[in-house]
C-alpha cells in the first residue's frame, strides 16, 4: 500500500510539487507538508463542494419557477372548475323550474280531465232523458192518432146513421148534430196535440243529435289530453331510470323493493256495482286513464327510492375537489376528497341510521351510516363527531365537523359511498341528483 501511494505522488509531482506550510508559535515552530495526493485529494473536496453548490443552486431554481407555472395552473384550473359549478348550478335551476313548470301543467290537465269527464256523464244523462222523453212523445203521437182514426169511423157511422134515420124526428137529428161537433172538437184538438208531439219530436231528435256531437267532441278532447298526459309522465319517468341505472341499480329491483315496503291495502268490502252507462269510447278512455295512474305510481315509487338514496352533498360551504375516486399512488382511493378549513360543518346525504361513530385507524374519526336500498355512507378524517350510533338521522341534518384526523395531509373529508358493501364512485350520486332536481 505504502508503495502505491509513493507511486502515485511521484507521478503528481510535476503537476502538484509537494508544499510546506509552517506553523509558528511564541516558543515552537512546525510544518505540515502537503503531498501531492493530499493536495489532490483538498482540490477534488473544494471541486465538489463548488459542483454540488451550483446543482442545488439549479435546483431550487428550477423548483420555485415550476412551482410558480403549478400554482398559476392551478389557479386556472380552479377557475375553470369554479366556472363549471356555476354552470351546473344554473342548469340545475333552470331543471328545477321546468319541472316545477311541467308539474303544473300536470295539475291543469288532470283539472281539465277531471272537468271534461263530468260534462260527460252530464250529456249522456240529459241524452238519456231526452231519449225517454222522445220515446214518450211517440207513444203519445200512436195513442192520438188511433184516437182520430176512431173518432173518423165514429163520424163515418152516424153520417149513414143520419141519412137512414131521418124520418126519426128533429130531435134525433139535434142529438146527431151535437154528437158531430164534440167529435169534430175532439178532432181538432187530436190534431193540434198531433202536430204539437210532431215538433216535440223533431226538436228533441235535433237536442239528442246535438248532444251526441258535443260528447263526441268532449270524447276527442279527453282522448287528446289523455295522450298528452300519456306522453308527459313517460318522458317523465326516463330520467329517474336514468338515474338508478347509472349509479349500478336495476330500476325494477328497486321498485320491487319499494313496493314491498308500501303495499299495504284494508277496508270494508262492498258489493260490486254495475253500469250500463258509456260505450266503447269510454271504456278505451277508461284504460288509458289507468294506465297513466299506473305510470304515475311508477313515479311515486321512483320519488320514494330517490328519498332513500344518499343523493345530497356532504358540504354546502366552499371546498376544492382534492382528489378524486379510483387509484391514487398505486392503490385505489375508494372514495372523494372535499378540503376545506377545520370546523366545515359536514351534513348527512340521505335519510339512514348511525353504525359508527368514533375513531377508526386510517380513516381518523369516523362516521358511517346505513341507509337503504343496501347503501352505506362513510365520512372520515373528521375533528368532531356530532352523532351516536343507533341514531336516526334525516337527509340534511349536521353530523360532524371536518378535520385532519388519521392519515391526512390537512383538513378535508373524505367521503365514501358504498353499495352492498362494495365502494362506488360519489360522483355519480352527485350527478344523479343534479340531473334531477
Amino acid at each position: 500500500m505504502p508503495r502505491l501511494l509513493n507511486r502515485i505522488n511521484a507521478s503528481l509531482e510535476r503537476y502538484l510539487p509537494e508544499k510546506h506550510l509552517f506553523l509558528r508559535s511564541d516558543d515552537a515552530t512546525r510544518f505540515i507538508r502537503l503531498r501531492p495526493l493530499t493536495q489532490l485529494a483538498g482540490l477534488g473536496g473544494i471541486t465538489l463542494a463548488v459542483g454540488w453548490t451550483f446543482v442545488a443552486s439549479s435546483i431550487l431554481a428550477i423548483d420555485a419557477i415550476s412551482s410558480g407555472s403549478q400554482r398559476d395552473q392551478m389557479l386556472r384550473t380552479q377557475a375553470a372548475f369554479e366556472e363549471r359549478l356555476n354552470q351546473l348550478s344554473q342548469e340545475r335551476d333552470t331543471r328545477a323550474a321546468e319541472a316545477v313548470a311541467a308539474q303544473n301543467r300536470f295539475t291543469v290537465a288532470l283539472e281539465q280531465v277531471s272537468q271534461m269527464q263530468s260534462q260527460l256523464l252530464a250529456s249522456e244523462e240529459s241524452r238519456r232523458e231526452l231519449e225517454t222523453g222522445l220515446g214518450v212523445v211517440q207513444s203519445t203521437l200512436r195513442n192520438t192518432i188511433v184516437e182520430r182514426n176512431d173518432a173518423q169511423r165514429i163520424a163515418s157511422d152516424t153520417s149513414a146513421m143520419t141519412g137512414t134515420d131521418a124520418m126519426h124526428g128533429p130531435e134525433r137529428g139535434e142529438e146527431f148534430t151535437a154528437a158531430l161537433d164534440i167529435l169534430s172538437g175532439e178532432l181538432r184538438q187530436a190534431a193540434t196535440e198531433r202536430a204539437s208531439a210532431v215538433q216535440q219530436a223533431e226538436e228533441a231528435q235535433k237536442a239528442a243529435a246535438d248532444l251526441a256531437q258535443e260528447r263526441d267532441q268532449i270524447l276527442a278532447r279527453n282522448d287528446e289530453i289523455l295522450t298528452q298526459l300519456e306522453d308527459a309522465v313517460t318522458i317523465s319517468v326516463k330520467p329517474l331510470d336514468d338515474v338508478f341505472r347509472s349509479v349500478g341499480m336495476n330500476p325494477e329491483d328497486v321498485l320491487e323493493t319499494i313496493r314491498e315496503g308500501y303495499s299495504g291495502q284494508g277496508g270494508p268490502l262492498t258489493p260490486l256495482s254495475y253500469s250500463t252507462r258509456g260505450d266503447a269510447a269510454l271504456s278505451q278512455g277508461e284504460t288509458k286513464a289507468n294506465q297513466i295512474i299506473v305510470t304515475l305510481d311508477q313515479m311515486n315509487t321512483y320519488r320514494i327510492a330517490m328519498e332513500k338514496l344518499p343523493l345530497a352533498m356532504p358540504v354546502k360551504s366552499s371546498f376544492r375537489y382534492t382528489s378524486g375516486f379510483g387509484r391514487r399512488w398505486g392503490r385505489a382511493h375508494e372514495g372523494i376528497d372535499m378540503a376545506a378549513p377545520t370546523g366545515t360543518p359536514v351534513y348527512v346525504t340521505g335519510d339512514g341510521v348511525v353504525t359508527h361513530a368514533g375513531r377508526q385507524g386510517a380513516y381518523g374519526n369516523l362516521i358511517k351510516i346505513q341507509h337503504e336500498l343496501g347503501t352505506e355512507t362513510r365520512y372520515a378524517h373528521l375533528s368532531r363527531i356530532r352523532v351516536t350510533v343507533g341514531q336516526r338521522v334525516s337527509q340534511g341534518d349536521l353530523i360532524g365537523d371536518m378535520g385532519n384526523t388519521g392519515r391526512s395531509t390537512g383538513p378535508h373529508l373524505h367521503y365514501e359511498v358504498r353499495m352492498n358493501g362494495r365502494a362506488v364512485d360519489p360522483m355519480s350520486f352527485i350527478k344523479a341528483a343534479e340531473n334531477v332536481f
